[in-house]
């Protein structure tokens, strides 16, 4: 374990948790469907066979993990919104009682709109469902916008494009490579108009958590470097550039379908902070001609850049490296990139996959991302808050139960919940920043 205090941070710094709803609630059968439902009742779909049917069972256990929130000492929790659960009859109330909860125990509620649970039947290569996301997003502002005053629009759009509908590995399974892209399009549209929603509503605190990895070519080759550039824009810039710059990366922008240019002036809808998910760089070169695998995911051999191992380096139980310092080049780079179009930024992701509830491995982990954060502050960005992924041990998506990247071990047979040493240990930092 690391011994030495971490630095001092600002006052107001703002110290959380995150988990999603599909992941944790459970309660599958009181709530309408979503693609996730229905790609994992496919055989093959997830590697142990599992589905989120009853997962941590949070929807009749929350209470009690707002207690162990509470105990953590953490300021705020980034929880999801299920939209198949608001359209089930009392779904909403769920999100009520949780956030009363919350608020009771001093935890401030940060909710995200959307992570990656589509009802079933809606489809983001259509654009009618990025105002279909708008109209829920203002019937959930006008039921808990007296309590929440910081909002989350979407969660990881880049994954949700290339895993669900690139790659096919995550719901809803499809396989369309680079005809995926009206798919991002459609979630940035989504965005904006969510963003126009909730300010009608009167929220004045809303951001996006955007998942970002530093690129680093896999030699000094002409070769090797152009695949990088082009990993880059697709994994970063297509979802950095159009909410801060207002445009797309050059030659993206003819491939989105509709009126792109009125459509950026939505997407473009001013924030008030920019939320970033890090877990690891990724090191990229030239197409090898044969598929390969990175963190799980297997990569086609049709792409036109592979992504390699970064030696040297520990890697996580799910195969990921541990690079602190790609955390601090990160954020740094986003504010050398953007300037002043950039917003003040929020870590909302950061965490790792490890066995055990004695896990001094994962306190290292985040010790050495905090100290990350905190070096980017030092070298001048505004980062206003740190998110750990994740509250509980939950379902991996297509890794089922096999990964564990909770502060809180679940039993998943007893639900029973243990407190990790990496909790008591995050727990004693947040009371001492104070």
């Amino acid at each position: 374990m690391a011994t030495n205090p971490v630095p001092r941070f600002p006052d107001g710094f703002l110290w959380g948790v995150s988990t999603s709803a599909h992941q944790i609630e459970g309660a599958a059968g009181e709530r309408e469907p979503s693609v996730w439902d229905v790609f994992t009742s496919e055989p093959g779909r997830v590697k142990d066979g599992s589905t989120a049917a009853v997962a941590c069972d949070h929807y009749h256990r929350y209470r009690e993990d707002v207690a162990l929130l509470a105990d953590l000492g953490v300021d705020a929790y980034r929880f999801s919104v299920s939209w198949p659960r608001v359209n089930s009859p009392g779904g909403l109330d769920f999100y009520d009682r949780l956030v009363d909860e919350l608020c009771a125990a001093g935890v401030r509620p940060v909710p995200t709109l959307f992570h990656w649970d589509l009802p079933a039947g809606l489809d983001w290569l259509e654009r009618d469902t990025a105002s279909r996301f708008a109209a829920y997003v203002s019937v959930v502002a006008d039921r808990l916008g007296d309590r929440v005053g910081k909002w989350i629009t979407l969660n990881e759009p880049a994954e949700h494009t290339l895993l669900g509908h690139a790659l096919g590995t995550h719901a809803p399974g499809r396989e369309l490579l680079f005809d995926a892209l009206p798919v991002a399009h459609h979630q940035l549209l989504a965005h904006g108009l969510a963003v126009r929603a909730l300010r009608a509503s009167g929220a004045a605190d809303i951001g996006i958590a955007n998942s970002h990895a530093p690129t680093w070519p896999a030699s000094d080759e002409p070769a090797d470097r152009e695949a990088a550039d082009l990993y880059d824009v697709l994994l970063n810039r297509l979802f950095s550039d159009p909410l801060l710059l207002g445009r797309y990366p050059d030659g993206v922008g003819e491939l989105m379908p509709g009126e792109v240019d009125s459509d950026l002036s939505v997407i473009a809808e001013p924030l008030d902070w920019y939320g970033v998910n890090y877990y690891a760089p990724a090191r990229v070169g030239a197409p090898r001609g044969a598929e390969s695998e990175f963190g799980g995911v297997t990569l086609p051999a049709a792409l036109p850049f592979s992504v390699r191992g970064i030696e040297g380096r520990p890697v996580t139980d799910f195969g990921w490296p541990v690079v602190p310092e790609g955390l601090t080049e990160l954020l740094t780079g986003l504010g050398d990139r953007y300037g002043d179009r950039l917003p003040p930024i929020v870590v909302t992701e950061n965490g790792c996959s490890y066995e055990g509830v004695d896990d001094q491995d994962r306190i290292a982990y985040l010790d050495g991302h905090v100290r990350a954060v905190h070096r980017a502050l030092e070298a001048g960005v505004d980062v206003r808050g740190y998110f750990v992924w994740s509250l509980l041990d939950n379902f991996e998506w297509a890794e089922g139960y096999a990964r564990r990247f909770g502060l809180v071990h679940v039993d998943f047979a007893t639900q029973r919940r243990t407190p990790k040493a990496s909790y008591g240990w995050f727990r004693d930092l947040v009371r001492g920043r104070r």
